[in-house]
């Protein structure tokens, strides 16, 4: 009886592990920009917003997991960005506000999602010669789904490599 409560007491411990939530450490979109000059990374913002549901989802399902939440602490400076808040933001030099122009969006939300007013979106700002690439990636992603892309960003794949071939040789560590 010992030995058999000793095993479940192990795989209680073991599946509790396995299955640990983890936290991604968020940025504000100044600090990323102050990190990625001191040294170099790719800048992810996930644009959400508080009504929506799949944002919400994602946060729950997706930069939860402990996977998702190494690449993007490791590999990228994470940022959360509410694409319709009221504050005043200096990214990259610029100020943008929201004016109410495009409804409730703030400006910067409608410059990094290139007018495709879309949430969620997560938006990778990769850099090539000093200058930023913005690449926009729209709708709700689950973990399998989002560890893939946030490596062909982080390995750099997408200057040497389609999205199509990518997908199909990617081996992860998420089943």
């Amino acid at each position: 009886m010992k030995r058999f409560l000793t095993i479940m007491i192990f795989l209680a411990i073991a599946f509790e592990a396995y299955t640990q939530k983890a936290d991604v450490k968020w940025h504000t979109l100044q600090e990323a920009e102050m990190l990625s000059r001191q040294t170099p990374k790719p800048i992810f913002i996930d644009t959400y917003t508080d009504w929506c549901g799949w944002c919400k989802k994602m946060d729950q399902e997706t930069f939860s997991n402990s996977v998702i939440a190494e690449i993007l602490n490791t590999k990228f400076y994470p940022v959360k960005f509410n694409a319709e808040g009221n504050e005043s933001i200096t990214f990259l030099g610029t100020t943008f506000i929201n004016d109410g122009k495009a409804g409730k969006a703030h400006q910067l939300a409608v410059a990094l999602l290139q007018g495709r007013l879309s949430y969620p979106t997560v938006v990778f700002m990769t850099q090539k010669d000093k200058k930023y690439q913005v690449s926009p990636v729209p709708g709700f992603r689950q973990p399998k789904e989002m560890e893939i892309l946030l490596s062909y960003f982080a390995d750099q794949a997408f200057e040497t490599q389609k999205w199509e071939d990518y997908q199909k040789s990617f081996k992860g560590k998420i089943e």
